[in-house]
């Protein structure tokens, strides 16, 4: 089962709901009635004027049957969303109008939706940019506890099959933070660990990524930042095995590693790539695809505390639906 399919299949077993906010772009009504038809969310949210909604349904030829409509502006947990958002923002300067006012659009609304448990996970930005989905999520929902970062992964699914697990490996941060920190690059290295618990569905062995191995390329600023965030791993104790700093050659390959890592714990075993900057993992990831045939999804993003995802504004409808199966298995399963 390809890994698509896998998710599909997870999200209809999990019956976890979605929010759509873009309610009133067609492609996004489309893929409503995709989702709630396979019954891959067990209820779809979207968000916008009652009539305006209606009227890009029926021009694309949707039936709404199913699917919830909310308008922000109108709706009767606008109030309740507003005095939440004031007392989650006040001390950096909101005031109650401006709370109401945010929380009117259909980002903020949504974000909101999902942080007070009306929904499990939200999709958007068939129509909004990758920094207001961003800033939506991170001022309404927050990140998950115990980081400070929200960043992006990558599912790659190789041909060869012997890479990572059955083909399938996690690359992070491909899509959100230039340059990270010693400390970002440990968040990136956590979230990205929990990406593969959830998406590849086995314990994470996670590389952290740079141009030298266990110090060979000196004391360059860059180099530091990956052996500081390798040390902030282990003063955390995390949950999963990793190393670092590594080239791609001495994470990869068992004889490589054996011979500039001796007696690394992720020898012969990763399956999570953390790459040092925004630049290698774009350039990285892109390479594996078009260089190698691999496919690439995403870009998922993770650190949130409760489950949000960003779209291309040229994404198609499946796109939209895949994105929705994905983030709608990151919010786990309801006991």
């Amino acid at each position: 089962m390809s890994f698509i399919e896998s998710m599909k299949q997870k999200a209809i077993s999990y019956g976890n709901r979605l929010v759509l906010p873009e309610g009133t772009e067609p492609r996004t009504v489309k893929a409503a009635r995709k989702i709630i038809d396979d019954k891959i969310a067990s209820q779809v949210t979207l968000l916008g004027s009652q009539s305006a909604v209606a009227a890009v349904a029926s021009e694309a030829g949707v039936s709404l049957s199913g699917i919830s409509v909310v308008d922000p502006a109108s709706s009767e947990l606008l109030a309740g969303f507003a005095d939440a958002y004031y007392e989650k923002r006040k001390a950096k300067g909101m005031t109650h109008e401006q709370a109401r006012i945010d929380m009117a659009g259909v980002l903020r609304f949504g974000a909101m939706m999902v942080a007070k448990g009306l929904a499990d996970s939200m999709v958007a930005g068939a129509e909004n940019t990758t920094g207001d989905v961003l800033r939506a999520g991170l001022t309404v929902i927050g990140t998950a506890p115990g980081s400070k970062t929200a960043s992006s992964c990558f599912v790659m699914e190789m041909k060869d099959r012997s890479w990572g697990n059955d083909g399938l490996m996690i690359f992070s941060d491909c899509a959100v933070i230039p340059t990270p920190s010693s400390e970002q690059l440990a968040d990136i290295a956590c979230s990205a660990a929990e990406s593969c618990r959830g998406f590849i569905g086995t314990d994470p062995v996670v590389a952290l990524l740079s141009f030298s191995t266990k110090g060979s390329g000196g004391k360059d600023e860059n180099v530091l930042r990956v052996q500081e965030a390798a040390k902030l791993l282990s003063g955390r104790s995390v949950d999963f095995v990793f190393d670092g700093e590594l080239q791609a050659d001495a994470a990869l390959v068992p004889s490589v590693t054996q011979k500039k890592a001796p007696g690394s714990p992720v020898t012969g075993k990763v399956n999570t790539l953390v790459f040092p900057d925004l630049g290698a993992g774009n350039i990285g990831y892109k390479l594996v695809q078009r260089l190698a045939g691999a496919e690439a999804y995403g870009p998922f993003l993770q650190g949130f505390a409760k489950p949000i995802s960003d779209l291309s504004r040229g994404c198609s409808v499946d796109d939209i639906v895949v994105t929705a199966a994905v983030t709608l298995v990151q919010a786990g399963k309801k006991s």
